[in-house]
């Protein structure tokens, strides 16, 4: 399938270079990083969040109706 793609000229002077020492074509050359970078991704796990928790009982009985701003004031230590 052809497709053009935009790619910086000094990229594309150090992949011409590398092509002509190895004996290869720019095309090869680029497939060859297209698909570790695409084997790459597909390998990586997508980030999980893991589950903390501190094993207690919940709020304090005198706190379970307060809001939000109250139990906050009372974790700084304001009045």
């Amino acid at each position: 399938m052809k497709t053009t793609v935009d790619i910086a000229d000094p990229v594309l002077q150090e992949a011409r270079k590398v092509a002509a020492r190895e004996s290869t074509t720019l095309r090869a050359l680029i497939e060859e990083g297209l698909r570790r970078v695409l084997a790459e991704r597909k390998r990586k796990s997508p980030f999980r969040l893991r589950l903390v928790t501190a094993g207690g009982r919940g709020l304090r009985p005198e706190l379970r109706n307060a809001t939000w701003d109250e139990i906050r004031e009372l974790s700084y230590g304001r009045d």
